[in-house]
C-alpha cells in the first residue's frame, strides 16, 4: 500500500510518552506508534457508528423480516 508523509504537532508531554514507548520497544518508531493509534481510533469510530445505526433498528420489524426469510427458505 502506498504511504504518504504528514507532519504532526504533539504536546511535549504526549511526545515524551510516545518516545518512551519507542525506547521500551513497544513500537519500532514514532511513525508506527502514531499509525497504530490512528487505525485504532478509526476502528473505534466505525464501531460507534455501527452501534448508533443498530440502535435505530426496530427489533420487532427485524424479527419479522428474519422469520419471513426463514419461512421462504422452506418452500
Amino acid at each position: 500500500m502506498a504511504r504518504s508523509k504528514i507532519a504532526v504537532s504533539l504536546d511535549a508531554h504526549v511526545l515524551r510518552r510516545l518516545d518512551g514507548l519507542v525506547e521500551e520497544a513497544v513500537f519500532p518508531s514514532r511513525s508506527q506508534a502514531i499509525e497504530v493509534a490512528v487505525q485504532e481510533k478509526l476502528a473505534s469510530l466505525d464501531r460507534g457508528r455501527l452501534a448508533r445505526e443498530c440502535a435505530k433498528l426496530d427489533p420487532n420489524f427485524e424479527k419479522a423480516l428474519a422469520e419471513e426469510g426463514l419461512a421462504g427458505e422452506h418452500r
